[in-house]
């Protein structure tokens, strides 16, 4: 039989795996007539399922709603409870005292190149180096090698565009477009543009680039979501050789990873 902290720690074990982000919240003072002593824990998923917990009641269903906000807000904190009455809104009525802390788990950002030539290539090992997931899509399979990419996590074979309709598109997903050519860009902008993507970088000139753009508003692409898109790629600075496109990219990047913690 699987006790309660064997499965807390599988259930975030397997988050990890799934790149979902959980709440592990645990009990760090508990006074009085609380329900839970020290060190109860439960693990809290983004669709409120728990596992485990830290007493039950109103106490505990704040505690879940906090966590919601904490992992959306991608900052863990501390939560204080009394136990006292609850018609003055205190969580309960044990006669008690608890401390909860929330310690948010979010997944390992992932670096989605949707392109495997040179300056894809580039990015893909500066991602790595940063320590992002990296995934590499191209529809030549001759590039998407393990010699070529030997740190992508997952490399991917096929159409662009129906390999981006069925990707799982998340609010740690980053996405660098340096196709191979930018006849099916704007069927890859339509798929992304129903999902929370905190980054989007499209290589080519701003003539190139307002092209794609049209052809996306026909396909139903709303301006708010084109206009987040950074076009021409990258910080300017100055970067002519693809590895030096790459750093202005992974920059980038980085920044607006930054900004999304801020914002959220």
């Amino acid at each position: 039989m699987i006790d309660e902290t064997q499965a807390i720690l599988e259930a975030a074990l397997q988050a990890v795996r799934d790149c979902e982000p959980v709440a592990l919240v645990t009990v760090i003072e508990s006074r009085g007539s609380a329900p839970r002593g020290m060190s109860a824990r439960m693990l809290v998923r983004a669709d409120g399922s728990t596992v485990g917990t830290v007493g039950g009641g109103a106490a505990e269903a704040r505690a879940v709603q906090a966590s919601a906000a904490a992992m959306q807000e991608g900052q863990s904190r501390e939560l204080s409870f009394r136990l006292v009455d609850e018609a003055q809104g205190d969580a309960g009525v044990c006669g008690g005292d608890m401390r909860l802390f929330v310690d948010v788990l979010l997944p390992r950002p992932t670096l989605l190149i949707m392109g495997g030539g040179h300056v894809g290539q580039a990015v893909a090992a500066q991602g790595a180096l940063i320590g992002y997931r990296v995934v590499v899509m191209d529809e030549r399979p001759e590039l998407l090698t393990e010699e070529r990419f030997p740190h992508a996590h997952e490399r991917a074979v096929g159409d662009l565009a129906q390999l981006a309709a069925e990707y799982p598109f998340t609010a740690h997903t980053f996405v660098v477009m340096v196709t191979p050519h930018h006849s099916v860009d704007d069927e890859i902008l339509a798929a992304m543009a129903p999902h929370p993507v905190p980054y989007v970088g499209l290589i080519g000139s701003r003539r190139r680039s307002a092209l794609t753009f049209e052809r996306a508003r026909q396909r139903g692409v709303p301006d708010a979501f084109l206009q987040q898109v950074r076009t021409p790629i990258g910080l300017d600075i100055g970067a002519e050789t693809p590895q030096e496109i790459a750093v202005s990219i992974i920059g980038e990047v980085i920044a607006a990873q930054r900004k999304s913690r801020k914002r959220s």
